[in-house]
């Protein structure tokens, strides 16, 4: 099926807040007297709030006070982020080619919506998004589809297409669940091989994207 949306994540792909977010979860928890490994930060990326509760129970036990940490890292990151934050090479490239395509875009984020809005905000596009779906939004994270087929459905494309631009793990594995097609653009988060596969194609840049829209759209 021909291309006619695509659907964003936001951290790592459209905005440079991973090493932002790691910062304030290793800063909030160091205080606290935890030391967050990368491997298990790297475990974070691209999950909802529930899904990183599990992770961190995991790593610290049960007894660790997800609630005042999560709570406490939030106001760091909001601190932290408080001069703006920088977007991805070629982000405004491709959100001003598709507008002159004509093609539908969508957010699907695993961060909750307030603190979705705010990152969108802060790094000064959200104007270009009407359609907005959040972790807390929906019954699973990814790598489940649940997102992806909200954000298919507020836009009203079918899932065949839309395609996914991801930078995760989780988010490649859940476009796929989702039936749809998608471009990794890695940033942090090591994607095993076998993730890979299910890519259309890995890019190093969102510039990179544009020049494969017109076999997509055919």
């Amino acid at each position: 099926m021909a291309l006619q949306a695509i659907i964003f994540d936001i951290d790592g792909l459209m905005i440079d807040s991973e090493r932002v977010s790691q910062r304030s979860w290793t800063q909030t928890l160091g205080s606290a007297g935890y030391v967050l490994s990368e491997a298990t930060y790297l475990q974070m990326i691209g999950r909802t709030e529930k899904d990183v509760r599990h992770i961190l129970a995991d790593a610290f036990g049960a007894a660790f006070p997800f609630d005042e940490m999560y709570s406490k890292r939030e106001v760091r990151f909001r601190e932290l982020i408080s001069g703006g934050i920088a977007v991805k090479p070629g982000l405004a490239e491709l959100l001003a080619h598709l507008d002159a395509l004509g093609l539908k875009k969508a957010v699907a984020s695993s961060t909750y919506r307030k603190l979705a809005e705010l990152k969108l905000e802060s790094a000064g596009i959200r104007a270009h998004f009407s359609d907005i779906v959040t972790g807390d939004e929906v019954a699973r994270g990814k790598p489940a589809p649940d997102l992806f087929l909200a954000a298919a459905r507020k836009i009203g494309v079918e899932p065949p297409a839309c395609l996914v631009l991801e930078d995760s793990q989780a988010g490649i594995q859940a476009a796929h669940a989702a039936g749809m097609r998608s471009i990794l653009v890695p940033d942090m988060q090591p994607v095993d091989e076998a993730t890979r596969s299910l890519a259309y194609r890995t890019v190093a840049s969102l510039h990179e994207v544009i020049p494969l829209l017109p076999e997509l759209m055919a």
